[in-house]
């Protein structure tokens, strides 16, 4: 099961990421743009998800994904950090959240993470 600890090392193992502090808990950036968070106490991660994307996979997998009420109307989604089968499915969850938010140079220069499944 991964943790906190493994969501940091991840993370900043993608191209051009930098974790700041923001709203009392750990955010993770690419080109200064915010992809993840850690949100209260570390045991979930809040990634970007597009709005359609994002309801399927709360239906799909209410166990693992969930939507809080503050972050409803944006395109994010909750994961229990418990119910990851992985650092594999972690990695695929922060990369596919790090493309989102990457400038079209980063996406460029690391065509390996610039499509959905690369990793």
């Amino acid at each position: 099961m991964p943790d906190a600890d493994d969501v940091r090392r991840v993370a900043l193992s993608l191209p051009d990421t930098t974790e700041k502090i923001a709203w009392s808990m750990p955010t993770f950036r690419v080109a200064g743009k915010m992809f993840a968070t850690l949100p209260e106490d570390e045991t979930s991660i809040a990634v970007r998800c597009p709005k359609e994307e994002r309801d399927e996979l709360v239906m799909a997998e209410p166990g693992k994904f969930w939507i809080a009420d503050h972050e409803a109307q944006f395109a994010w989604v909750r994961a229990r950090l418990a119910a990851l089968e992985g650092e594999e499915e972690l990695r695929d969850i922060l990369a596919d959240s790090w493309r989102q938010a990457a400038p079209p140079r980063l996406l460029e220069a690391y065509p390996e993470l610039g499509l959905p499944g690369g990793s």
